[in-house]
């Protein structure tokens, strides 16, 4: 089979100064289509340019904020946090440390795909090397990840492809697994199920409930998030369909 041929192309912010000209390959099938996420290659400028989307507490939030005030080494900044609603406490947690906020919520829109695309273009404004879904409850839809590709991520509870769907840790219980954990990937569309940045087992302990299984993984997500944001902020990286790599 022939090799798909590569289109590059390049994506400049409406404020020049904010970002560097930054350049993405996508592998595009001879279709028109391109398997998502494909190909792409990402190198962040220093430091890496952050914008975190959430849903509510915002505890992943707080964990990379106090990453990047603890660590002039993490080599990321946080340029915005977004929501979906208003009224919650990441966007507080966001207010506090000093960093532009922003809500979208699906209600004020005519339709969802409308919304994406208000999405969309609100996070392009602070030209974002990584976006950081961080206990986001929407499906981000096509308009936003074309736009975005290959430079937004994700948790999830559970080991990948694992029990995906919101209740990781209560299919782990209910299956009776000995090890679950979380998982990192970047987002392709479906749910939970794109390439895999970076993983972290949870052993399931006797006499675990959803609830104290559920809180040992947040922990291990909250570390795990942590090191990979800063790891692709400092290395930049490289998806290969389901193969993901730090440069």
């Amino acid at each position: 089979m022939a090799t798909p041929p590569v289109q590059v192309g390049r994506v400049r912010p409406k404020d020049n100064s904010k970002h560097p000209y930054e350049e993405a390959a996508v592998v595009v099938h001879p279709e028109g289509t391109k398997s998502p996420p494909g190909l792409a290659h990402h190198r962040p400028g220093a430091p890496a340019r952050i914008v975190v989307l959430v849903s509510g507490s915002g505890t992943n939030l707080q964990a990379l904020i106090d990453a990047q005030q603890a660590d002039p080494a993490f080599g990321a900044t946080i340029v915005a946090v977004g929501a979906d609603r208003t009224g919650i406490q990441g966007l507080e947690r966001a207010e506090q440390a000093g960093i532009p906020t922003f809500a979208l919520r699906v209600k004020d829109f005519a339709s969802r795909e409308e919304w994406d695309r208000a999405l969309r273009d609100q996070v392009a404004e602070y030209a974002p090397d990584l976006v950081v879904s961080a206990g986001f409850m929407k499906l981000l839809g096509p308009d936003f990840l074309a736009a975005h590709h290959g430079r937004v991520i994700n948790t999830h509870p559970a080991l990948s492809p694992s029990f995906p769907g919101m209740n990781g840790p209560a299919d782990a219980l209910a299956y009776g697994v000995k090890i679950t954990g979380c998982t990192v990937f970047f987002v392709a569309g479906g749910v939970d199920d794109g390439p895999v940045v970076a993983q972290a087992a949870v052993p399931v302990e006797a006499g675990d409930d959803v609830a104290s299984l559920h809180e040992r993984i947040k922990t291990a997500e909250r570390a795990l998030l942590v090191d990979v944001v800063g790891r692709l902020a400092r290395n930049g990286w490289t998806i290969d369909n389901r193969k993901v790599t730090f440069q």
